[in-house]
């Protein structure tokens, strides 16, 4: 065991050990920033399966709740399956790690990150990058060179690196950057319009951290790092390589100018068909090899087109955009609907509103909050002709709908202006590449269509690159195989005033800032292009919202009235909600939000509220029932919960030998408040509301007659103790 280093980067000491625990495993790495600790263990098969022809690597993320010092929730009290929140950061380790292990490693590979303790400032998901980078350093697995991950907020037009979460509160942008010692390898971000000069600065100060942390993980992995596996020897297949390139490039060719997505893969699948049967005899243990070759030559034929011919599979030029369509409020009983076409990409999204009642509770180590805004992201296999039984929600479908979100929420208004918690699912419909972005375009059409204000429209496009030696190519709107064939996926989502959302992922060992700028400037371009093209759908959000969202009204009661308002174990607010259809939400501070599917409910909750909150008026008229009839008078609830006497001598001008002679209980009768003393008592006229008959003369009546103190009759000020009902807590 080695004793632990120590680097500063942002005012905070970053501390890596080696060989203090997980011994057994390939590599592992204890990570200190702050209070927060970060432990990962690297581990791997010896062996890599037979026939793979993929690289199987999973990153697996858990964010302990001891590390806050706190216990799970449930019935088990256990940690169970990963959150949206430990899928994201496991993607945020995932991705620049993955392009930087050599082509011929194919050995199935486990990082495991924990979060140990968490200090409640300080982002796990960067120091699990960290961790995981130095466990690769330190371990026997084949691993090209380390990698480092920080995070850039901007306060006050200054940079900030890796900024607490309350600093992230402060920032205008928060954007993640991994990188080796001289290349950027990943990007991922939000930011409130920010200018892609900016971004850039942003990008390349982060770089400059990178390269700070990368030489202290280098100098701290030296002492221990284990020797790499060695590259094993290969079977020479050249002359089969050769002889499948001669049978096949012609072929290969001809498919590769079929612009129709479906058609070229029918074909290149009926060619492999055709090599596969062919050779199967002779063969029989190469075929997966065959397979590759015929990957490897469809993959150079494209990428040649693209560099040395300007020629894409769709026949476009390298900033082209594919033709736009779309159309809104399709779905008649969703509140809005948008469907946006982008080439073969297809995207139909659904906005739903709901009401306080339904934001999202999020339970994170870093405290339990709300979220108003939801977005969903599906990806049926039928999307791209496949069968795909679907089992839960994916990592992808959890990281694309998150991409967004992100790019959507800088733009949506405040709670104040637009009380509504809203909730977007985006169903990929058809997809042939930047199915996320097609996704931020028909979500924003859908929040428009219904009714949202939003402060602007945002639109997104993905960015590709197809690079050898020194020549390059940037492709705007990426094809699906362009993706897959490509060097980069680079995705940014925006307003006509700046970036909201940013994701880069690469598939080489990195690209220059230089060209990342470039590629932000076309992005800015094709963008631009695209809103204009989303203008022509749809041009502002529509003034009224569907007659199908739910009717929000607000008002606002004094503390001390939240009790009445409730009633004895919530008695009153389950009378308002059964009577009027309405749900009701209470705030601690007398904040009551009402939330009906009928303007008509909302309003009768509202009056219901109102009635139990108010204050008697002396000389006012009121209308209620008769609860109780006594030898002396009647008692009439004149409000909920609120009983004033009305004495036998008050019930006509003509004298009244027995109450009951002209009242009963239940009857409903008007009254005047001629009286309320300083304990609420109150006394009510119904003589006072009749015509006085010609002739008539008052009779006095015996007012001793009525039995007991005046302070010990019933009635009063109603109400109860604050129990039960809707209220919520401090948010």
């Amino acid at each position: 065991m080695n004793h632990p280093k120590e680097i500063e980067i942002g005012g905070r000491k970053l501390s890596i050990e080696f060989g203090k625990v997980a011994k057994q495993a390939n590599g592992a790495a204890w990570v200190r920033y702050g209070d927060t600790i970060v432990f990962s263990a690297v581990v791997a098969e010896s062996k890599q399966a037979p026939d793979s022809d993929f690289f199987p690597l999973t990153v697996d993320y858990r964010e302990k709740t001891y590390a806050a010092g706190r216990i799970p929730g449930g019935f088990f009290k256990r940690e169970g399956r990963p959150n949206e929140k430990e899928i994201l950061s496991a993607r945020l380790i995932d991705r620049p790690i993955r392009p930087l292990f050599p082509d011929w490693y194919k050995c199935e590979t486990l990082i495991m990150v924990s979060i140990l303790s968490a200090d409640g400032e300080n982002d796990g998901a960067l120091l699990g990058a960290i961790a995981s980078s130095a466990a690769l350093a330190v371990s026997d697995i084949p691993f090209l060179k380390p990698i480092a991950e920080v995070a850039v907020g901007r306060i006050d037009g200054e940079f900030v690196v890796n900024p607490t979460f309350a600093q992230v509160e402060q920032s205008d942008m928060k954007i993640v950057v991994a990188g080796t010692s001289d290349s950027i390898v990943m990007v991922e971000g939000e930011c409130s319009e920010i200018p892609e000069s900016i971004i850039v600065g942003a990008i390349n100060f982060a770089h400059e951290q990178i390269k700070n942390i990368i030489a202290f993980i280098e100098e701290s992995a030296s002492e221990t790092a284990k020797p790499k596996i060695p590259q094993p020897e290969l079977e020479d297949l050249t002359e089969l390589e050769n002889i499948i390139v001669e049978i096949a490039e012609e072929r290969v060719k001809q498919i590769c100018d079929i612009g129709d997505k479906a058609e070229r893969e029918t074909a290149m699948g009926d060619l492999e068909d055709e090599l596969l049967e062919k050779f199967a005899e002779d063969y029989p243990d190469n075929l997966a090899d065959i397979k590759m070759f015929l990957h490897d030559l469809e993959k150079r034929r494209m990428r040649s087109d693209i560099l040395n011919e300007n020629r894409r599979l769709d026949g476009r030029g390298e900033e082209d955009i594919r033709n736009i369509t779309g159309e809104v409020s399709l779905l008649p009983r969703a509140h809005g609907s948008a469907l946006f076409t982008r080439g073969q990409t297809q995207a139909l999204a659904a906005t739903t509103l709901g009401s306080r009642i339904n934001e999202q509770r999020i339970d994170s180590l870093e405290g339990d909050f709300f979220k108003r805004f939801i977005m969903h992201y599906n990806f049926p296999g039928y999307a791209t002709g496949e069968i795909n039984k679907r089992f839960g929600v994916s990592r992808r479908e959890v990281g694309h709908g998150n991409l967004a979100e992100r790019a959507l929420k800088p733009i949506l208004p405040s709670y104040e202006e637009c009380p509504y918690t809203i909730r977007i699912v985006s169903e990929i419909l058809e997809s042939n590449g930047s199915s996320s972005m097609a996704t931020v375009c028909a979500g924003c059409l859908s929040l428009m269509d219904a009714g949202i204000p939003i402060k602007k429209p945002v639109a997104g496009v993905a960015m590709g690159l197809v690079m050898e030696d020194d020549k390059y190519v940037i492709l705007t709107d990426i094809l699906g195989a362009e993706d897959h064939l490509g060097d980069m996926d680079f995705k940014i989502a925006g307003t006509r005033d700046g970036v909201t959302a940013i994701q880069m992922d690469i598939k080489i060992d990195g690209i220059s800032a230089d060209l990342m700028e470039e590629a932000l400037e076309r992005a800015k371009k094709a963008r631009l292009s695209i809103l204009d093209s989303m203008v022509g759908i749809l041009a502002e959000p529509r003034e009224k919202m569907s007659p199908y969202a739910p009717n929000i009204l607000f008002m606002k009661v004094a503390i001390d009235k939240i009790g009445l308002v409730i009633g004895p174990s919530g008695k009153h607010i389950r009378e308002i909600t059964e009577k009027t259809g309405s749900q009701i939400n209470i705030e601690d501070d007398g904040t009551i939000q009402i939330v009906s599917e009928e303007q008509r409910g909302a309003n009768e909750a509202r009056d219901m509220i109102i009635a139990l909150t108010a204050e008697p008026e002396v000389g006012k008229i009121y209308e209620g029932p008769i609860v109780k009839i006594t030898d002396f008078g009647a008692f009439v609830e004149i409000m909920p919960g609120k009983e004033g006497l009305l004495h036998i001598s008050n019930i006509a001008h003509h004298r009244v030998n027995k109450v009951t002679d002209i009242l009963k209980v239940g009857e409903i009768v008007k009254v005047k408040l001629l009286d309320l003393d300083s304990q609420g008592k109150m006394d009510l006229s119904r003589k006072a509301l009749l015509e006085r008959p010609e002739g008539a003369t008052d009779t006095p009546y015996q007012r001793d007659s009525r039995p007991g103190d005046r302070n010990k009759r019933p009635g009063g000020r109603g109400g109860g103790h604050r129990s039960g009902g809707d209220s919520r807590g401090r948010r």
